[in-house]
């Protein structure tokens, strides 16, 4: 149980004053963790679900839409290694998507995932969404943004990586 004393709350066992302050600093990240870690692991199952999306060519393909943003993108050379293998790269996203979205919803290597999300993220802005007028209207710039605060501040609370520090600090 906790003791609330002069409006914070001792930790059990720790015998520690935590502020109210200190407490939601150490879950500030936690909504943005979640949305970003469902968003990411609905989009890889999305597009794992969808048989037409790892095509090289036809409605809802990858292939077709690469071709779509070739000339507008600001790196027509990351498209260009695409469209060599658009159903590898599709798979690619896809799973990266995947692997991103359970480490960052979990807090496993959070900061590592962050850097996927991140990198997904970039590589969508320059490509697909770089045409988008005005530039806020396209989400993947967003999107990135949102990625920088898991990437500087990592998953405090409620994260296998805050369980297996936590183990450590025990074992030393």
């Amino acid at each position: 149980m906790q003791d609330i004393q002069n409006y914070g709350t001792t930790v059990r066992g720790l015998g520690e004053p935590r502020g109210l302050k200190e407490l939601a600093r150490e879950h500030a990240l936690l909504p943005l963790r979640i949305f970003l870690g469902v968003t990411f692991i609905y989009a890889g199952l999305d597009k794992l679900m969808d048989s037409s999306f790892f095509r090289a060519s036809g409605a809802g393909s990858i292939g077709e839409t690469m071709h779509a943003v070739r000339d507008s993108s600001a790196i027509p050379a990351l498209v260009d290694l695409a469209l060599k293998n658009p159903g590898a790269f599709g798979y690619a996203i896809a799973i990266g998507e995947l692997a991103v979205g359970i480490g960052t919803l979990i807090g496993l290597w959070a900061r590592l995932a962050a850097l996927g999300g991140a990198l997904i993220s970039l590589s969508l802005w320059l490509t697909v969404s770089w045409q988008v007028d005005p530039y806020y209207f396209g989400n993947d710039l967003a999107y990135l943004m949102a990625w920088s605060p898991l990437l500087l501040g990592g998953a405090a609370a409620f994260s296998v990586d805050a369980f297996l520090a936590s183990r450590r600090r025990r074992i030393m």
